[in-house]
């Protein structure tokens, strides 16, 4: 999508992205990235830009889903609230909660999730994790965190370090190695187990 293959071949159904027009590519992978990007406009364009033909219900169910709705609501003018450039009259968990509500919106096959909890308290992780968990179920999901209650009821949790990959395995079977993936766990969450 952003870089070149450099060895080997990237294959969805068998086929090469390469080999794919961009445009298809747009349509079977959504992406939600620390870094927000929405712009001047209202809430409702900003989650419509995920797909341009949505209807006004198809916004507002996204925004459901994302559990953006409610704080969309207790906004003058809901979703015909303008956001400033950047999206600076909201804050960041808001803004991370929109942005679901667009990858939602589009429905992709494929879902790559970075760091999409990282600059959030801890309640609006909660309510970003729920969207997550609710916007991945039943497609393929890549999901990279620090935090490891994002993964946590992953299928499959690679544990990287400079590049390479260390350990590999669902939750359960990475704690009970008890290697590098259970002692971050161990020490982002020594008292809530």
């Amino acid at each position: 999508m952003f870089y070149d293959v450099k060895g080997g071949a990237v294959r969805i159904d068998g086929i090469d992205l390469r080999d794919m027009e961009r445009g298809r590519l747009n349509e079977i992978f959504s992406m939600v990235l620390q870094d927000t990007w929405l712009y001047n406009g209202t809430i409702q364009e900003n989650i419509r830009y995920g797909k341009l033909d949505a209807t006004d219900e198809e916004v507002e169910r996204a925004a459901e889903q994302a559990r953006a709705d409610a704080f969309i609501k207790m906004l003058p003018g809901g979703y015909d609230f303008v956001l400033q450039e950047g999206a600076s009259n909201i804050a960041q968990g808001q803004r991370q909660l929109l942005t679901i509500a667009r990858a939602m919106l589009t429905n992709p096959p494929i879902m790559i999730l970075d760091e999409a909890t990282s600059s959030v308290d801890t309640r609006t992780e909660l309510l970003i994790q729920d969207a997550m968990a609710a916007m991945t179920k039943g497609k393929t999901s890549f999901v990279i965190a620090h935090r490891l209650s994002t993964i946590k009821d992953s299928d499959n949790i690679l544990y990287m370090q400079d590049g390479d990959i260390l350990e590999m395995g669902n939750h359960e079977t990475l704690m009970q190695k008890n290697g590098l993936y259970a002692k971050l766990y161990n020490s982002q969450f020594a008292d809530s187990d």
